[in-house]
């Protein structure tokens, strides 16, 4: 694969390839590799140019164990009685094992006493052996302002803020009108290093203490490549108005500077249709997200938008950011005809000299006695920017191995509002240097759904893109919930590229699934899958609790697969967020992105890269770091092993 011209390739021993690429039979001591040499228990490795350690073979057998591919495990795991629907995944402790962050809906404190009511989870991963509630004993949720009650954190997204070499996060809090006096703020939680945590600088912007403050959503990035995280945020409404989304620069104590208008991010007050339809108004933003989609080095910004608005898409150039949100794509889908939707069809009944009414047909599936109480509006509703979806989180994902980044999209779609309504669906990367994206719809990619009763919603919030069965194709798991009937939906993705349903009892059976959290949990070579339950409207799929469940991969490590934990050296942020990473096997390429947290109200999986390799024993990888010249390295990796891969270092198998 060619280097972009601002790629700079680390200079590393150079190896004579006619010396490199064979195993070291048992009577060598030392193997020629250019002007080095490599001693006995390592091999040249061709690709990087260097020594590499010649580790036991650990090739997968290939045979999976009969039964479904999932199993249930929360209680056992010790999460009975945790309970949320905002859920992110981190090895807060450094020990390899991930970490979880689970988060009850709105701005609630945790009461500690006996009985007390919980609103928040900070559980640290015992080995993989269960999970232990440490949400007071860590101080994760300490007031600023004093008091028994833990500070409300209602979005949880995790990077190395001030490069020590643990994970800190950002707490945001939303709300929609001024706080009373004294009230808790978002924060920045500095770990201490030792499993504990203090809140970071009480002077940062990004806390927006006293303000009414809609936080919705929160990704940390590193816009500028200097080395320091940043941190994006979505925000929703105040009083009913939405309100600007907001880009923080990082100083690298904890602290965080506005820079939004200053890179061109700023957007328009709700009152011109015109501003609306072209995307220039602000987003009610549920979901956020940071991601490289034209491969340039630098992470392009997306806002989705709840309430059938557009949604933002902004792309990065030298001088800052513009606005491609129509250009893209992304703002909303090209479905417009608003005909079919019943509450339309009823007020066009009654009002067949309303401009557009004639030749509307009469409504199908409602009675239709008077044009009172319709969710309709024939001044605006007909309008673009009326015509899009309830956008819940936008996931940033490789599905096609083509190497540029595409789009999952979810969306709440109700029965009676007709095709207008994007639905939940990839968006496909043409993989230009100006974003922009295809639409081939889910009858083409076969996202498809059946639904059994006339009054179906689709109550797409959250999703995750990740290969469950490590055949080295991408699956597709969506969360549909709050709405009777609905269920989380886990798709495989085939040879042709098309996807097809696994039944819930053969894969994840989880009824009005919201919120996930995706990881290789116990450390056995696959990705496990954690979810959440809302109980918002319960009829038929409402379980007794609303408590979390864990299911447990059982058939991914049939196939080989490999795992790789970045951390950045000088000039690129430690955790390594938005480093680049392609994984070649034969003629396949994956490609990821570490990736600092996204979606509806702080979603994040591990940092941890997992690439399933399906059967190949060897993988050759390449990395692009983020820093400011896009540094790259080259090396080989064996099946069955997570790697430690240090900026400008040998990997090392953990």
């Amino acid at each position: 694969m060619p280097l972009l011209p601002n790629r700079r390739v680390v200079p590393l021993v150079v190896c004579l390839l006619a010396a490199c690429g064979r195993a070291q039979s048992p009577d060598e001591t030392q193997q020629p590799c250019g002007s080095a040499t490599c001693a006995a228990g390592s091999v040249c490795d061709p690709l990087a140019a260097r020594c590499r350690p010649q580790l036991p073979p650990r090739c997968a057998s290939g045979v999976a164990p009969q039964g479904p591919a999932f199993i249930e495990r929360a209680a056992e795991l010790g999460l009975a009685g945790v309970e949320g629907t905002r859920i992110s995944a981190a090895d807060f402790d450094g020990d390899g094992f991930l970490d979880l962050s689970v988060r009850r809906v709105g701005t609630a404190a945790d009461d500690f006493a006996p009985g007390g009511t919980r609103a928040t989870w900070l559980l640290r991963n015992d080995g993989g052996k269960g999970f232990v509630d440490v949400t007071q004993a860590s101080g994760f949720v300490a007031p600023r302002g004093g008091g028994a009650l833990g500070r409300p954190g209602e979005i949880v997204v995790w990077a190395d803020v001030d490069d020590d070499g643990d994970l800190d996060a950002f707490t945001g809090i939303s709300w929609t009108s001024t706080p009373a006096a004294g009230a808790e703020s978002a924060e920045i939680v500095v770990n201490r290093g030792d499993g504990t945590f203090e809140l970071g600088p009480a002077e940062n912007e990004v806390r927006e203490a006293g303000r009414a403050a809609p936080r919705a959503a929160a990704a940390f990035t590193d816009f500028d490549r200097d080395g320091v995280v940043d941190l994006w945020v979505g925000n929703g409404a105040v009083g009913g108005s939405p309100r600007q989304d907001a880009l923080y620069r990082g100083v690298g104590d904890g602290t965080f500077v506005e820079v939004t208008r200053d890179l061109g991010l700023a957007t328009r007050s709700w009152r011109s249709i015109e501003d609306l339809n072209q995307a220039l108004a602000h987003t009610n933003a549920w979901s956020v997200a940071a991601c490289d989609l034209n491969d340039d080095g630098r992470p392009e910004l997306l806002s989705a938008s709840y309430g059938r608005a557009p949604n933002h898409l902004w792309q990065s150039t030298d001088a800052g950011y513009v606005n491609r949100s129509i250009a893209s794509g992304y703002a909303f889908d090209e479905r417009t005809d608003w005909r079919d939707n019943e509450s339309a069809r009823c007020w066009c009944r009654f009002h067949r000299d309303d401009a557009e009414c004639e030749g509307v047909p009469e409504p199908d599936l409602v009675a239709c006695d008077s044009d009172q109480g319709l969710r309709w509006s024939h001044e605006t509703d007909r309008e673009p920017f009326r015509l899009g979806g309830n956008s819940g989180t936008t996931v940033c994902a490789d599905v096609n191995n083509d190497g540029a980044l595409d789009l999952l999209t979810t969306e709440i779609v109700h029965w009676d509002v007709g095709s207008s309504s994007d639905p939940s669906e990839l968006l496909v990367n043409s993989g230009g240097p100006d974003v922009r994206f295809a639409r081939p719809g889910n009858d083409a990619t076969g996202l498809t759904r059946v639904h059994d009763r006339v009054d179906w919603n689709d109550g797409d919030i959250t999703a995750a893109v990740f290969d469950f069965d490590n055949d080295a194709r991408p699956d597709v798991y969506i969360g549909s919930t709050d709405y009777p009937g609905t269920r989380g939906l886990l798709f495989r993705q085939g040879a042709d590229g098309r996807f097809s349903p696994v039944p819930p009892a053969e894969g994840i059976d989880s009824l009005a699934s919201h919120g996930i959290a995706v990881g290789d949990f116990d450390r056995d070579g696959d990705l496990d899958v954690l979810v959440g339950h809302s109980r918002n409207r319960c009829e038929d799929q409402c379980y007794d609790t609303a408590d979390v469940r864990y299911f447990e991969n059982r058939v991914g490590n049939a196939a080989n697969w490999v795992q790789l934990r970045l951390e950045g050296g000088a000039g690129t942020n430690r955790s390594a967020i938005g480093a680049r990473v392609q994984v070649r096997t034969g003629g396949v390429v994956q490609t990821q992105e570490v990736g600092g947290g996204h979606g509806h109200y702080g979603m994040q999986h591990d940092l941890v890269l997992h690439f399933g390799l399906a059967d190949a024993c060897e993988a050759e990888v390449t990395v692009s770091w983020p820093d400011a010249t896009r540094t790259t390295e080259r090396f080989t990796v064996q099946a069955g092993y997570r790697y430690h891969v240090l900026q400008g270092a040998v990997p090392v198998a953990e």
